[in-house]
């Protein structure tokens, strides 16, 4: 499968953990507002199908907490969410607002699988206390522990990229 170049093409440099961290903020508000719909939706089926009295009742037995037809889905969405910005266009929202843009080294867009396993990486990265992100001080080319484990690198696109 042929994979396309993204526009604009360069040598861009590294990302900063400062810009890092502000756009997984910023993504990550976006993902919760998709999740709270997607859980709202949920839960009007839920109610569709056993009513308003079982919804009450399995909500207030704690029910819904470690639902796994709920939980499937919310892990579902968030992989869909990173793949499709990630392997379409190369970027998040909050990735576009501070003009950065993921790309393999070659500068080529990344592959589901290389996706994939950035996502599963950049979670365990996060579990280890953030080491995975702060590893990027001690990697001379700012690399995370996601950046080398899924062969990809965050850059900086200069101001005005996308502007016409």
């Amino acid at each position: 499968m042929a994979v396309k170049l993204l526009t604009p093409t360069g040598d861009f440099p590294a990302c900063g953990l400062i810009r890092r961290l502000a756009v997984a903020g910023y993504d990550l508000l976006l993902l919760l507002a998709v999740l709270m719909v997607v859980t709202f939706g949920y839960l009007g089926i839920y109610i569709g199908f056993y009513g308003e009295a079982a919804a009450h009742q399995q909500a207030d037995a704690g029910g819904f907490v470690g639902d796994h037809v709920l939980s499937l889905i919310v892990l579902l969405v968030t992989i869909g969410f990173y793949l499709t910005f990630w392997t379409i266009k190369g970027q998040t929202l909050g990735m576009q607002a501070w003009r950065i843009r993921l790309q393999q080294t070659n500068g080529y867009s990344i592959t589901r699988k290389q996706a994939l396993i950035r996502l599963a990486v950049c979670q365990v990265s996060w579990l280890c206390a953030g080491l995975g992100f702060f590893w990027q001080f001690w990697d001379k080319r700012s690399r995370t522990w996601h950046d080398m484990a899924s062969s990809t690198e965050l850059v900086v696109l200069p101001k005005g990229t996308f502007k016409q």
